[in-house]
């Protein structure tokens, strides 16, 4: 499996979480780490080179801080220049389908600050919610994110433990709840199960 990550941070150098994040993801020969701020400085996407970067691998990695409860700002551009109708979605718009869809985001508050009565008032499932719309238009396949809440008081030890379990949750076969589904089933037929 080939893993794409395409960074999005306004400001990597200092990033503490997203920087230590790249350069982890880098170390791996399986994973192109994509830092596309750094690359377009200039805001002008070389379109063809990002479709590319999407043709040539398996599971697409979006990763970024969770700005005002959204991406930054050249990820909004880059998805509406590089996810073109016709390509991406609309009548003959399948270039994707089929592929992953992971987000890897950081954010400043607490876990506890991202449910029903925290001071966020909604989970970060739903505040994702249009990501997976944006995954599921193009038949790509939106698994589980990974989601590092507290950055802003996260310890040095916690920082690297975030980097570990980033890289395990990327590489993770089963991530893909129809592959874990499937062998949860094999599993049940194996030993006659009955619920």
């Amino acid at each position: 499996m080939k893993i794409l990550v395409n960074v999005f941070h306004p400001n990597l150098a200092a990033s503490r979480v997203n920087r230590r994040w790249a350069s982890a993801l880098a170390e791996r020969p399986e994973v192109t780490v994509h830092r596309v701020y750094e690359r377009y400085p200039d805001w002008r996407i070389d379109v063809e080179h990002e479709k590319s970067l999407l043709l040539t691998h398996d599971r697409i990695v979006f990763q970024h801080p969770f700005l005002w409860y959204s991406t930054p700002p050249l990820m909004k551009k880059w998805l509406d220049d590089v996810l073109t109708y016709g390509w991406a979605y609309g009548p003959g718009g399948h270039a994707l389908r089929g592929k992953a869809w992971v987000s890897a985001i950081s954010t400043g508050g607490p876990a506890t600050s991202y449910q029903a009565g925290g001071y966020n008032h909604y989970a970060m499932s739903e505040l994702l919610k249009p990501l997976q719309q944006t995954a599921n238009l193009l038949g790509m396949t939106f698994l589980p994110a990974y989601v590092l809440h507290g950055a802003v008081e996260l310890a040095d030890d916690a920082l690297e433990a975030s980097a570990d379990a980033l890289l395990r949750h990327l590489l993770d076969p089963e991530l893909d709840p129809g592959v874990r589904l499937a062998r949860l089933l094999r599993r049940m037929e194996e030993t006659s199960v009955v619920l």
